[in-house]
């Protein structure tokens, strides 16, 4: 298999990066972006190998909207732009951009540092759209308290679940990802006590277990999220961390997937677009303000761009 970009597999990091970028619209820029992409799993290896103990990896992914011109090949069999959800007064926005950067370790000074390079290099060359620190919060908590990230991959199901395989041999080791910025309404939220928040979410919050099903309820998040199909939990590899100040916070919401389809089912049901009137009751304390899929080429692709 065509090795995948080093950012996906390994497991959670303390400090990220996730940078939205557009193309300046030149043919001189364009080119100087295949030469961009292509190094940067060299200039992230370069760094990771002077700082070893920081788990040093990177991702770089790109939109529907300039994979043929970027790459000069067809797009991913199941890459598109993000679809707009809505649900009363809730909406999951659709803010496409033409690459997403997406940088991981655990020192917050060598995520800036790759990227400085990495933009340095680009020259004028990309426009960024938006830049976000995220951070781990407590042990591996979202800022609503709640561990994030319990239902994910172990082992060697992480690549089963993220990477595309022969089913797509031209893109083999590449993978869908789905970024999206949530703004919390923690006020709000800290008022509930905590069985209102357990409910809301479907775990336990000091002891991360899920609910029992006699007292889940239909509308909790586990409930919306975590889907089966002919006796297979659907699977998506999360990377989401946490962001913000005192003025404004919430979670980066980042997962990779073999399968782009998975995430329309999750936001699907989150968002009722089922008509079944049940909607993610965590979405009354939340709002997605960012939307966007892209696709990460595998490493060997990357390199290619440039051959």
């Amino acid at each position: 298999m065509a090795s995948p970009q080093t950012g996906i597999l390994p497991l959670a990091s303390a400090h990220a990066l996730f940078i939205t970028l557009d193309l300046v619209p030149t043919p001189a820029a364009l080119q100087r972006v295949r030469g961009v992409l292509a190094a940067i799993p060299g200039l992230t290896q370069e760094l990771a190998q002077a700082y070893p103990d920081a788990c040093l990896s990177s991702v770089v992914a790109i939109g529907a909207g300039v994979w043929e011109e970027i790459t000069e090949c067809v797009r991913p069999t199941q890459l598109v732009d993000f679809k707009v959800r809505t649900h009363g007064q809730r909406k999951a926005p659709s803010t496409p951009s033409d690459l997403l950067l997406h940088i991981r370790s655990e020192r917050c000074d060598l995520n800036f540092e790759l990227a400085r390079r990495i933009l340095e290099q680009a020259n004028g060359a990309v426009m960024i759209r938006e830049e976000v620190a995220g951070f781990r919060y407590l042990d591996a908590r979202d800022l609503t308290g709640f561990v994030d990230g319990t239902e994910n991959p172990e082992g060697d199901e992480r690549a089963e679940v993220a990477l595309v395989g022969n089913e797509d041999k031209q893109f083999v080791g590449g993978s869908y990802v789905m970024l999206q910025r949530y703004v919390h309404d923690l006020t709000h939220w800290r008022e509930l006590i905590q069985e209102q928040q357990e409910q809301i979410i479907g775990r336990t919050k000091e002891t991360d277990e899920e609910l029992s099903e006699d007292i889940k309820p239909a509308t909790a998040h586990i409930s919306r999220v975590v889907i089966e199909e002919e006796g297979e939990e659907l699977a998506i590899l999360r990377h989401s961390l946490p962001y913000g100040d005192n003025r404004e916070a919430g979670l980066m919401f980042i997962a990779y997937a073999r399968h782009r389809e998975i995430f329309d089912k999750m936001l699907g049901r989150m968002f009722d677009q089922e008509g079944e009137g049940i909607h993610d009751h965590l979405l009354d304390y939340t709002r997605a303000v960012t939307g966007a899929y892209y696709f990460a080429p595998s490493r060997t692709r990357l390199e290619k761009l440039v051959a």
